[in-house]
């Protein structure tokens, strides 16, 4: 039958897996061991559906393992063939997750999302930027030329995005230091940084304290969230 893979660990993993139940089936959680390292498994079902039960099963195991110790969370919907197949892959990738394992060993992973309130800074951008107010004025009720519209548009999506570049550089650079690596997720409309950060352990409280100042000391309208800790789904 083939088998839902969760994690890699080391052979000296406690491994608590009783209370677990896996994805899809619901079937009991295990290990597969090969050498120094294990796979952590269940029996997967015919498909792989992204309903929340299935979601939460997988993410509740990957928590329970990293919270006992270093592991190596692997994407949700990894199945592989049977457990011959699973030792496979753990023997020919031994010394990359060994060393994996090693470097990721007391270390944290913090996801970092920055906010910015649109109206907050449309409302900066006008005020601050005579040639926007103008434009403005002359378009309020749909008024205004063409070409007008068109300046007006470009403006504030270009001082939008240039604000938003700054605010980005300010809090990257802010938690670089505080941090062994580092993941950039593109910029969206929603969030102006979105970055996960691997920390130490022992540093874990100060930088998340970092963030809160970091937060408090933005602009109106401007927020610094973070999440974690979490397993280190960027850096596996």
């Amino acid at each position: 039958m083939s088998l839902y893979v969760y994690a890699i660990t080391g052979a000296s993993h406690p491994l608590r897996l009783d209370d677990l139940k896996g994805v899809g089936l619901q079937s009991d959680v295990r290990a597969v061991r090969s050498g120094s390292l294990c796979a952590v498994v269940s029996d997967a079902p015919d498909e792989v559906s992204v309903a929340r039960r299935d979601l939460e099963a997988h993410q509740a195991v990957q928590e329970r393992l990293w919270g006992d110790g270093a592991s190596l969370p692997l994407s949700f919907g990894f199945v592989a063939g049977d457990e011959d197949a699973v030792r496979t892959v753990l023997d020919q990738g031994a010394d990359q997750f060994a060393q994996r394992l090693a470097e990721l060993t007391d270390r944290e992973e913090f996801n970092v999302k920055g906010v910015q309130d649109e109206d907050t800074v449309l409302r900066d951008i006008v005020e601050e930027s005579a040639r926007v107010r103008e434009l403005n004025e002359a378009t309020r009720t749909g008024g205004g030329t063409y070409e007008e519209r068109l300046e007006l548009g470009q403006l504030l999506a270009q001082e939008v995005q240039n604000r938003q570049d700054l605010l980005a550089g300010q809090v990257v650079a802010a938690l670089r230091p505080l941090a062994v690596a580092e993941s950039l997720s593109p910029a969206s409309q929603q969030y102006f940084v979105n970055a996960s950060y691997l920390v130490d352990r022992e540093r874990a409280e100060e930088f998340t304290r970092a963030c809160r100042e970091l937060s408090d000391g933005l602009p109106e309208g401007v927020e610094v969230r973070v999440g974690g800790p979490l397993p280190p789904y960027s850096f596996a």
